[in-house]
């Protein structure tokens, strides 16, 4: 009788599974094939999107959605209207014989169109500590606020940008990694590198008001705000948004161009709605302009040329370091262990 009862099982369950029962992935039922003109897929780009019947399922409806937002299909053409770049889910839910299932298709969505290309012209330089590694450069009231790297020597300083003339400075333990700051609201943000941890500053005195740790971002690289909100780079392709009262991430953006996806983003500056941002070991000294809001690099800035202008020596380093001044409204640059800072006007070619 056990045995019986135990071969009555097993054909069923091989039954339920010939038919597409409910153990059955569905994924061995149905899958999504999207189709362009191109290799890659770009937004308000028009596609071709199917989705394959493997069993020859009696489908009743479809529904399409990208990343949870339900989406409109008409002729099997699907329109990548999405307000960010990056990374996207498709989802299919297909409803047949009496049955619900949902398959999904992962794409990467770049930028439209090619970014713009700037050039500078140095107005001025100015003295730099050639002993800070800059990580972190931004006015604030008219004054220059600078955050040092490497452990031992990170700094965070108040100075005189004409001059170099430190007015007040905070050291940061031997074993921290000084990376990005910004000021908003009377307070410096600051974050280390792979410690995990941020600290949040009097901007007048220095004295420490508060420390967070990250939540999904992996380490601490730029930082800079809008105002409202601050925004933080951790070296992947994200730029994560934090609340600057809870500074927890409750979003992110992914960098793209049209053509490729952008890593190591480093020092960060918020100008008239864009995010200015140095990359980190791009084999030139370059700078990007990114939308905030969707994550298209809208712009590439060429700096080559101006370490040619700093003093060679064994410890100079990459170009690292954007603040504008809304004083004098133009843009500072300096790189880490220069010797000079720069006020540069920046001109689209």
């Amino acid at each position: 009788m056990k045995t019986l009862k135990f071969l009555t099982y097993s054909a069923l369950t091989i039954l339920l599974a010939s038919c597409g029962g409910a153990n059955t992935p569905a994924s061995s039922l149905f899958e999504i094939q999207i189709s362009g003109k191109n290799a890659k897929f770009h937004q308000n780009e028009t596609v071709d999107i199917n989705l394959k019947n493997k069993k020859n399922k009696t489908i009743n409806s479809i529904t399409y959605s990208i990343d949870g937002e339900k989406i409109d299909i008409k002729d099997n053409k699907l329109v990548l209207d999405v307000p960010k770049v990056g990374s996207k889910t498709i989802t299919a839910e297909v409803k047949y014989d009496d049955t619900v299932a949902e398959v999904s298709k992962k794409i990467i969505v770049f930028a439209s169109k090619s970014p713009s290309i700037y050039s500078y012209e140095v107005i001025n330089e100015y003295p730099h500590n050639p002993n800070y590694f800059t990580q972190g450069l931004e006015f604030h009231k008219d004054t220059l606020y600078e955050g040092t790297g490497k452990r031992g020597k990170s700094v965070l300083v108040k100075l005189d940008y004409k001059t170099g003339t430190v007015y007040k400075e905070h050291k940061l333990k031997n074993t921290q990694f000084g990376e990005g700051i910004t000021i908003l609201n009377n307070k410096i943000y600051q974050l280390t590198w792979q410690s995990n941890i941020g600290f949040v500053y009097d901007a007048n005195t220095f004295k420490e008001i508060d420390q967070f740790t990250y939540g999904k971002s992996k380490e601490g690289w730029g930082f800079c705000n809008d105002g409202e909100k601050l925004y933080k780079s951790d070296g992947s392709e994200k730029i994560w948004t934090l609340n600057p009262e809870t500074l927890i991430e409750e979003s992110a953006i992914e960098i793209y161009t049209n053509s490729k996806k952008l890593v190591k983003i480093n020092e960060l500056e918020y100008v008239d709605g864009k995010i200015y941002a140095n990359t980190w070991q791009s084999g030139q000294d370059v700078a990007v302009i990114i939308n905030p809001e969707s994550g298209v690099v809208e712009g590439i800035i060429n700096f080559n040329g101006l370490k040619d202008k700093v003093t060679k020596t064994d410890n100079v380093d990459v170009l690292n370091g954007i603040a504008y001044n809304p004083t004098t409204k133009t843009f500072f640059v300096t790189g880490k262990n220069w010797d000079k800072m720069f006020e540069v006007n920046i001109i689209k070619k």
